[in-house]
């Protein structure tokens, strides 16, 4: 009687762990309620070289705009050149009469020249190309050639020997951008044949520079 109560005690309990253990292992057998893929289908895929987003998630790589060149104002450069000219035909002509040195006077000379050359291919060039062309300085240029006629001797040679390489160093720059940029195609050929002549005035300006300076040098330790 005893056995038959102790086998009836084990079947039982062995009853009630099969009911409590067998939806458990359903629930962990079964797709999970919260749902969403795995988190490895989850995670973005990056670029194996930076770690970044690759075209598939953030879309195709943009880079920016394409710089452009940026066109020449022809008829402000004719304004300019034309203006520029003249007042180096000017100083030319004041170096000639106020300078101490033989080669400033040179130098003076080879400006007139030059330039009165230039400023007439100048003309002849906005002339086919229908730009206008100034015919007298303004009174900004006017006040340079102003300033440099009051001066005289050494002052003078220092003076002119700064605004020469300042002024060409300037021009040539302007020039450059017109014979690459420019619109007007006898304008873009005037500047390129320029731009040389000017390169050898600021080589004989910058020259000019360095010896006047070692000229004033030696005349202050004389004294």
């Amino acid at each position: 009687m005893r056995r038959n109560s102790l086998f009836t005690l084990v079947l039982a309990g062995a009853s009630l762990c099969f009911l409590y253990t067998t939806p458990a292992m359903a629930q962990s057998q079964s797709t999970p309620q919260s749902g969403g893929p795995p988190m490895s289908e989850q995670q973005p895929r990056t670029s194996p070289s930076t770690g970044t987003m690759g075209p598939t998630e953030s879309g195709p790589m943009q880079t920016g705009p394409m710089q452009m060149p940026v066109k020449a104002d022809d008829k402000k450069f004719v304004k300019e050149a034309a203006l520029g000219g003249m007042t180096e035909v000017e100083v030319g002509k004041l170096a000639q009469e106020k300078s101490s040195s033989e080669a400033i006077k040179e130098f003076g000379k080879k400006l007139e020249q030059d330039h009165t050359k230039a400023n007439t291919q100048l003309k002849q060039a906005a002339a086919q190309d229908g730009l206008p062309v100034p015919d007298s300085l303004d009174s900004k240029h006017q006040k340079t050639v102003d300033k440099l006629s009051k001066l005289s001797g050494e002052a003078f040679d220092k003076a002119f020997i700064k605004n020469a390489v300042k002024d060409h160093q300037k021009d040539i720059k302007e020039f450059q951008n017109e014979a690459q940029n420019g619109t007007h195609a006898n304008i873009k050929n005037f500047a390129s044949q320029a731009v040389p002549v000017l390169e050898s005035h600021l080589s004989m300006a910058k020259s000019l520079k360095q010896s006047n300076g070692a000229s004033l040098t030696a005349s202050a330790t004389e004294q």
